[in-house]
């Protein structure tokens, strides 16, 4: 009769992983996201403190932006900036066969309006084209970057190519080409 009366199990989110718990140790705010694909801690942080975990994981070795991005989840849904970070000093220190330190962050966008994280180029100088990259083709504006400007499209172009919801226009007209 107990069974029957037995609350139903609670939903249990992903489980905690070595840099979370470094994180949560040091009084930083994230959300523990599922692992990738290939196994790899996920956090979920605001743009609000993107630059301070950031530098709080580079002081605590992950000193390698191995690659910036961003992705659209679809129509109506959020903006994805995401960060890949590599402890290369302790690799480099060890054997060979030694484990890797990654990372990811990512950063949950609004698509309306003007979507804009903070620019981790003054962290990570490789940070440079990937964040023009990821502004050119999804309008994801890098607050505080050195060179905001297209990389791939024309200066000209109107839309981000890459957002699910683009329209892609019947023709461009290259102006003054040659």
């Amino acid at each position: 009769m107990s069974e029957s009366l037995s609350q139903p199990p609670v939903p249990v989110g992903p489980e905690p992983g070595p840099v979370s718990c470094w994180l949560s140790q040091q009084g930083f705010e994230h959300k523990v996201l599922d692992l990738d694909h290939l196994g790899i801690e996920v956090i979920g942080v605001e743009p609000l403190f993107l630059q301070v975990i950031a530098a709080a994981l580079k002081a605590h070795g992950f000193d390698y932006l191995q690659c910036q991005g961003g992705y659209d989840e679809g129509p109506g849904q959020q903006l994805v900036c995401f960060y890949h970070l590599v402890s290369m000093s302790e690799l480099l220190a060890t054997s060979v066969t030694a484990k890797l330190r990654e990372v990811r962050l990512k950063v949950f966008l609004p698509r309306e309006g003007s979507p804009s994280v903070p620019s981790l180029y003054g962290l990570f100088r490789g940070a440079d084209w990937q964040e023009r990259e990821t502004f050119d083709m999804f309008g994801i504006v890098f607050d505080g970057h050195p060179h905001p400007k297209r990389l791939l499209m024309p200066e000209d172009w109107k839309g981000w190519p890459l957002r699910k919801d683009y329209v892609q226009p019947d023709f461009y007209e290259m102006q003054d080409a040659y």
